[in-house]
This record gives structure tokens, C-alpha cells and sequence, in this order.
């Protein structure tokens, strides 16, 4: 994460904190739902690949929060110094609970054991998984940067899964368009990111011709009409379209208001991996020292000639698999990944590129320190990095 970013954060921290009785800004007491929250903003949800399971996965969204620890994977030493550190939420940057949980005995060495532990512990569980891989300034960004990368990109756009909206375009007389405009707000239009209220309006002119039944707002029937009028056009989600439809009818001065709705295609979001390149072209064996170093790897896994030059690189932390192939790979790029298996590095070789393995949980390791200091900023509270979660391949 840049400077500047966390400077803002800093600053919309100290501003949205709530006054102390010295006139101090000071904060509030912090609870599970703030903290997920809060990761919302960091890593949306929405990122997360369909068959993952990220979020808030064991605890209660009101109990307080006062310590918070991170780590790779939930394993026994791991609980046991949260435990001893009083932390009130671990985040784990792997999934404990994936499949459904048939039973959560106390004694045992699964996973259920160690649920069972944080609960009993009033510890609770917030994983983020792919949603941290996709998300900006998250696993992969921080991998990315670690390996110098400019000009970086996703692998892949996916559109947002709670994008489902479409777009309400009506004409009102101009006396009009604020009440109108106003009344479709209030009713869920216009939402667009961070932002509220937001349309486009457009001055132009329309005719009616009103039959023997109809009673116009403006001018009289049997006779054809042309008006000044406002196209108001605004967004809304199609959850929301019939009140809005509705507010806008009881807004309007119209007998019979004029007004068209059109379906959007979901707004691509940022997905999984990223592509980008080298400042200048390096060798192979140069990325993978300087990648050792930076995530303080214990086993490194090299396919290709360690003199190849490299100017463009992939970067998939955890197991690449197939997802590399989404880019088109040439010689000139290198995959910096996690773990590579055996058909995957023989994959490699045929389309020509090489490839470093740094080992799954070092290339996920790294994030843990910039995400560590952005909840810090945004909650205030103590974020600590676990000294007990461990790589589990040794060199």
C-alpha cells in the first residue's frame, strides 16, 4: 500500500473518531462487526472465487474487540497463542472450515478441535481467502511487489455477482426534476461504488397528443403538445426497481409519467492473479534470490534456464494451477507462484516460460504485515501478527 493511502486512512480514522470528554478524538469500542466491516472495505467479499468459503466463519458480530491476531492457518500453536495473547479474533488467511463441520468436539487433533478451542475461548474466526488474493493492495499486489512489478493488472475481470442492476430513464418537466430526482434517491437509486444521488440529465423536448379520457398535467387533450422536458436518468439495483418505480409515479406531476428501464450487464470488478512487468529485463536466478530474500523462503522451486532473461511476470501467491494460462504466456514471462506441480511445470515448458515456486505459505505471508496495518488505522486497536504460525515444509 502506497503512502499517501495510508496517510488518507490516518486521516478518515482520526476524523470519524468519536469525541472524548476532553474534546480528544478517541475510539470507540470496537466489536466483531466492525472488524468485518472493516475487511469488507479491504477485501469485499463479492472478490471471493464462487467455491470459497471467506468471512466471518465462527463468533458473535457484537462482542467486543480489543486484540486482534493474523496468521496463515489456524493450527494448535497458533490458537494457543491467541489464547495466551487474549486475542478476540483470529484472522486466518486460510479457510479452517471449507466443507461442513458434521460434529465440534473439544478433545481431538482436527480441525473441529481448534474451532472448538477459539469459541470456547470467545476467539472468533475471519477468513478472507480469494477475496484478499483479488483484492487491491492484497496477497497477490503485495507479491507482486515484492517482485518490483510496474504496470500491473488482473488476470482476470469478473463481473460482480451483486451487480444485478438496471438503468430507469424518465422525462419530467424541469419544475419537477429535483422532487422526482429526490424521490427515486430515497428510494434506492442512484447508488453507484461509494457514491449516492448520482444521474445524468439531459434538457430536450417531447409531444403528447392526450385522447378524450386524459386529463394533462400541462396543456389539453386533443391536442398534440410539445413540452421542455428533463431525461433523468439514474441506476438502480433490480431489487429495488418496483419502489422506485413507485416513489418516482408519486413524484411525478404526470397523469401518466413517461419512462424507460434498460438491463445493465453486471460492471466487471478486479479478479484473481496479476500480470505486469519488470522495470528492466533480469534473470531468472536474480527474481528468485531477490524473491528468497523478500519472503524469507525455505525451499524454492526454479523451472527454466536460471540465466533466461525475464521481463514480464505472473503472479498467482498460493498454487497457481491453471490460472497463469489465462494470460498469454510467451519467453519473456516468469510465473512467481506458490507450489508448482509436476504436469503444471512440465505445462510451463511446453508454452515456453519459466516459473519460481517460493512455497505456498511464503508467497501468502507477506500481506499479513501491510494488512496488519491498514486494520490498525482503520479500527485502532491492537493488531498483532502471529509468531507461532509457521511454514509446515522445513528446509
Amino acid at each position: 500500500m502506497s503512502k499517501s493511502r495510508l496517510a488518507e486512512l490516518r486521516a478518515s480514522a482520526r476524523a470519524t473518531a468519536p469525541l472524548t470528554k476532553g474534546g480528544q478524538r478517541g475510539v470507540a469500542q470496537r466489536t466483531v462487526a466492525d472488524f468485518s466491516a472493516a475487511m469488507e472495505k479491504i477485501a469485499p467479499l463479492k472478490l471471493a472465487q464462487s467455491w470459497d468459503n471467506v468471512g466471518l466463519l465462527a463468533g458473535d458480530p457484537s462482542a467486543p474487540l480489543r486484540r486482534v491476531m493474523l496468521a496463515i492457518d489456524l493450527t494448535a500453536p497458533v490458537v494457543q497463542e491467541a489464547v495466551e495473547k487474549r486475542a478476540d479474533l483470529l484472522l486466518t488467511y486460510h479457510l479452517p472450515i471449507f466443507k461442513p463441520l458434521a460434529r465440534i468436539i473439544g478433545s481431538g487433533a482436527g480441525m473441529d478441535a481448534l474451532v472448538h478451542k477459539c469459541i470456547r475461548g470467545g476467539i472468533a474466526i475471519y477468513s478472507p481467502h480469494t477475496a484478499l488474493d483479488a483484492a487491491e493492495g492484497g496477497t497477490n499486489d503485495v507479491l507482486a511487489g515484492l517482485c518490483g512489478l510496474r504496470e500491473t493488472e488482473p488476470l482476470e475481470f469478473v463481473d460482480d455477482p451483486k451487480g444485478e442492476e438496471c438503468k430507469l430513464v424518465v422525462f419530467v418537466p424541469p419544475k419537477d426534476v429535483e422532487k422526482v430526482a429526490e424521490a427515486v434517491f430515497s428510494a434506492g437509486a442512484g447508488h453507484i461504488g461509494d457514491y449516492s444521488q448520482c444521474s445524468f440529465r439531459i434538457p430536450g423536448e417531447g409531444t403528447f397528443f392526450g385522447g378524450e379520457t386524459t386529463q394533462p398535467t400541462i396543456g389539453q387533450r386533443g391536442t398534440l403538445e410539445h413540452v421542455e422536458e428533463i431525461r433523468l436518468e439514474s441506476v438502480v439495483p433490480l431489487r429495488r426497481l418496483p419502489a422506485v418505480i413507485a416513489a418516482m409515479r408519486k413524484a411525478h406531476s404526470y397523469e401518466e409519467p413517461a419512462f424507460d428501464i434498460y438491463p445493465l450487464k453486471p460492471r466487471p470488478i478486479r479478479g484473481i492473479g496479476r500480470v505486469g512487468r519488470l522495470p528492466k529485463p533480469m534473470a531468472l536466478t536474480a527474481l528468485a534470490r531477490k524473491l528468497r530474500t523478500a519472503t524469507r523462503s525455505s525451499q524454492l522451486q526454479i523451472v527454466g534456464h536460471p540465466g533466461h532473461q525475464v521481463e514480464q511476470v505472473v503472479v498467482v501467491a498460493g498454487s497457481a494451477g491453471s490460472l497463469p494460462f489465462r494470460a498469454a504466456l510467451t519467453q519473456r514471462h516468469a510465473i512467481v507462484t506458490g507450489e508448482i506441480r509436476h504436469h503444471d511445470a512440465l505445462a510451463f515448458q511446453r508454452a515456453g516460460c519459466t516459473a519460481i515456486g517460493v512455497g505456498h505459505w511464503a508467497s501468502e505471508r507477506p500481506v499479513l504485515t501491510s494488512l496488519a496495518a491498514r486494520l490498525n488505522i482503520m479500527l485502532g486497536i491492537s493488531t498483532m501478527i502471529s509468531a507461532a504460525d509457521s511454514d509446515p515444509f522445513s528446509s
